[in-house]
């Protein structure tokens, strides 16, 4: 119980700034509607609540299980049955994602189990890509530029309507359930390497992860060619705290289905990893059990108060703001809230705490979570530029994987992994229904192609902390290279003053 107080003083500071912002904001620039407002109250509680119970769930259940399946995976000498099983698991997590499904509903044209399976190969793919990494010990910047150049090219072919869901979609598969166990598969892959640089092979995974969906997504757009459709959104009607009261009471059994469903994959899982390996003791089987239940309950109340609280919210918000006077307040507002909205992340809390102990402290979670709000509010502006100019996504895509993957080159490799982890990561749940919502609402309200200009947040969100966290690993080096050279300097003081004072016949 010490742990959900605790997980629950770490959520309110990370949910009541964004809260606090769209309460400034529904007294001075926008109209809120009694109603929405009173949704978004509700939904703050739920989230807070959710986030936190996810947190100390994922932590005893979702991370051992994945830690555990990837020192196992890693012990077998032949590689055929590791691969299709991580095809199989990368699969199965990925289809069960309920970010995936968020996403799937708003692309028209394509039947939902047609792109969702889609995205499912894709992951299970790559995620068999980095199992075969860790084997043969490729660098992993290695396969990040040959990949994404190859995305790159496939998006100069497809439909450019569809270029920004492709890229999107990558952002939301690695979403609050997919995240904590690969992240864990990777730490567990990584255990059997030995040295100083063993720690870099913990991290990659989310980042390979996230190509797939992409590369499946273009290819998909590509030879289906469908046509780009939006579906119009309606705001929930409500006028009292009762009638807000019956919107989660409704949404609530929804949610609990949804995510029900997304579990038995896992639990399945983890039930048959039991019965082969006998890997936990009964004790750690009961304290995982608690865990997964941890983890169902925060996740149903993350996500029924994200979707029904804040999502009506980011929409009214991003229309009021583009029909004002004052539109160009969108991109410092939207840089405000991406400041801050990074933070309420379930995954990103997973991928702080592995950090912070597979480098035992020396990245803190601190300078982790500063990069990811600079990184994330860097792309929320240039998102809300696209919105207010319609600016082409590609040239923004090219440039920043661009200069990332250069970087990529002068930082200690473990920048890498993280940074290109942390675009899977930040990019999960508060993105698709909160800012989202909030560019689809601006992009409608000023007569825009939603599918063009508004679609592609969650794909800059997804690509901008890959260059401030490796920025932050620049910084780092050099400042660690300065105080290298200081002690040196100061050695080499002390070793003049023990010769001058031997020729002086002190010493």
């Amino acid at each position: 119980m010490a742990h959900i107080f605790a997980s629950i003083k770490e959520s309110l500071s990370s949910v009541l700034p964004i809260a606090l912002i769209v309460l400034i904001l529904s007294v001075t620039c926008v109209t809120l509607q009694a109603g929405v407002l009173v949704l978004f109250l509700f939904g703050t509680i739920m989230l807070i609540l959710g986030m936190s119970f996810f947190t100390v769930g994922s932590a005893i259940s979702m991370e051992p299980l994945g830690d555990g399946m990837g020192k196992t995976l890693n012990k077998k000498n032949f590689i055929l049955i590791p691969l299709l099983i991580c095809f199989v698991l990368g699969f199965l997590i990925t289809v069960s994602e309920p970010d995936l499904q968020v996403l799937a509903e708003q692309v028209p044209t394509i039947e939902n189990s047609i792109l969702i399976n889609c995205v499912g190969i894709g992951v299970g793919l790559f995620l068999a890509i980095t199992l075969i990494r860790n084997k043969k010990n490729i660098p992993l910047r290695r396969l990040l530029v040959f990949f994404y150049a190859a995305v790159l090219i496939l998006a100069f072919f497809a439909p450019k309507e569809f270029i920004p869901t492709a890229f999107d979609s990558g952002g939301v598969t690695t979403g609050p359930i997919t995240v904590p166990f690969i992240m864990a598969l990777g730490a567990g892959l990584a255990a059997s390497k030995k040295g100083k640089n063993a720690g870099e092979h913990s991290f990659g995974l989310v980042a390979l992860c996230s190509v797939g969906p992409i590369m499946s997504v273009l290819l998909l757009s590509i030879f289906f060619k469908p046509e780009a459709v939006t579906t119009p959104y309606e705001v929930i009607d409500v006028h009292t705290t009762t009638d807000a009261f019956k919107q989660f009471a409704l949404a609530l059994p929804h949610f609990a289905k949804e995510i029900a469903i997304a579990f038995v994959p896992i639990v399945l899982v983890f039930i048959i990893y039991q019965l082969i390996t006998r890997r936990y003791h009964i004790h750690n089987v009961l304290k995982m059990s608690f865990g997964f239940i941890y983890t169902y309950i925060g996740l149903v109340l993350f996500l029924t108060g994200a979707n029904v609280g804040f999502m009506p919210a980011g929409r009214l918000i991003g229309a009021e703001l583009a029909n004002s006077e004052i539109s160009a307040l969108l991109v410092p507002i939207g840089m405000l809230m991406g400041y801050f909205v990074v933070a309420a992340e379930p995954a990103v809390h997973s991928l702080k705490r592995q950090v912070n102990e597979i480098t035992k402290g020396a990245i803190s979670q601190r300078s982790v979570a500063l990069a990811l709000s600079i990184g994330v509010s860097a792309s929320v502006g240039i998102a809300m530029l696209r919105v207010l100019t319609g600016i082409p996504i590609m040239p923004f895509l090219i440039t920043g994987y661009g200069i990332a993957l250069v970087i990529s080159y002068f930082v200690p490799s473990i920048y890498t992994g993280i940074a290109f982890d942390s675009g899977g990561v930040a990019s999960g749940p508060m993105t698709s229904t909160f800012m989202l919502p909030f560019a689809m609402g601006a992009c409608e309200a000023i007569g825009g192609n939603v599918m063009a200009d508004a679609f592609g947040i969650v794909a800059l969100i997804a690509m901008a902390p890959l260059i401030t966290i490796q920025v932050l690993g620049l910084v780092e080096r050099r400042t660690h290279a300065i105080k290298v050279k200081k002690f040196h300097h100061e050695i080499s003081m002390v070793k003049d003053d023990i010769v001058f004072f031997s020729e002086e016949g002190e010493v």
